[in-house]
């Protein structure tokens, strides 16, 4: 991914509409934000679309979106604990594990490219 990723807004939408209880009004500037945010928890633009035609389904957009970046991140973190522990046991091969099985279910870019990296991190012995 070229381009830096800022989950912070989105975070704010979220936590005003979905926590709040605010409106979810579909500004230009809220519809760009949720494109953007879409894009990169990888949900299809045409799915992304779709959901952007109502109020309701937009919110649906919303709460994926903020979902995945949860779980994505908690994944990551919970695999990362766990393959540090297992490295300063010496099982490497058990670290490269958890990162596989991080691969194996997360969708999000960002954090492939991040597990990805510590994988050939252990793969290298630089971990």
């Amino acid at each position: 991914m070229s381009e830096e990723i800022d989950w912070n807004p989105i975070r704010a939408l979220a936590q005003r509409v979905l926590t709040q209880g605010e409106p979810l009004e579909l500004t230009n500037e809220t519809l760009a934000l949720l494109r953007k945010s879409a894009r990169e928890v990888a949900i299809s633009s045409e799915d992304a679309e779709d959901a952007l035609r109502s109020q309701s389904t937009a919110s649906t957009l919303l709460r994926e979106i903020r979902q995945r970046i949860r779980d994505g991140s908690n994944r990551l973190m919970q695999a990362l604990e766990r393959a540090y522990t297992l490295r300063e046991a010496g099982d490497l091969e058990g670290a490269r594990r958890e990162m596989e099985g991080v691969l194996a279910v997360e969708v999000v870019p960002l954090y492939r490219a991040q597990a990805t990296d510590v994988l050939e991190d252990i793969e290298a012995g630089l971990f």
